[in-house]
C-alpha cells in the first residue's frame, strides 16, 4: 500500500494526540512542540485502550486507563505495566498533509 493523506499539518494540535485509520489500522498521531510529527499504535499493547486519548508529555504519550508511557519515536513502553512495545509508523510531510502507509514500520 502507498502512503495516504491522513490529515493536514495543520489540523494537529501541538503535544495533543490524534486518533486515525488507515486500511483498518489504528494510529496515534502526535506533532511536539518542535512541530515534529510521530506516529504509532493507538491500542495500548496493557489493555484494549486508544493511546489517543491519553496524555504527551515530551516524547511520550501515556495511556490513560494504566499509566503506561510510551516513546514517540521508538514505541517502546517507558513504565509498567506495559511490556511490549507499539509500532512506529513512517510519516511523511507533502504539500502541507500528513501522509502514512500503515504497512511501513520503523525499526528502532
Amino acid at each position: 500500500m502507498a502512503a495516504v493523506r491522513v490529515c493536514g499539518v495543520d489540523d494537529l494540535a501541538v503535544n495533543e494526540a490524534s486518533r486515525v485509520v488507515v486500511d483498518g489500522v489504528p494510529i496515534a498521531l502526535v506533532k511536539d512542540a518542535a512541530g515534529d510529527i510521530f506516529a504509532i499504535g493507538d491500542t495500548c499493547t496493557h489493555g484494549d485502550i486508544s493511546l489517543a486519548e491519553g496524555f504527551v508529555e515530551n516524547d511520550t504519550l501515556e495511556c490513560w486507563a494504566h499509566g503506561s508511557m510510551f516513546s514517540l519515536k521508538t514505541g517502546k513502553p517507558l513504565t509498567l505495566p506495559a511490556y511490549e512495545p507499539v509500532p512506529v509508523y513512517q510519516v511523511q510531510i507533502e504539500g502541507g498533509d500528513v501522509l502514512i502507509d500503515p504497512a511501513v514500520t520503523l525499526t528502532v
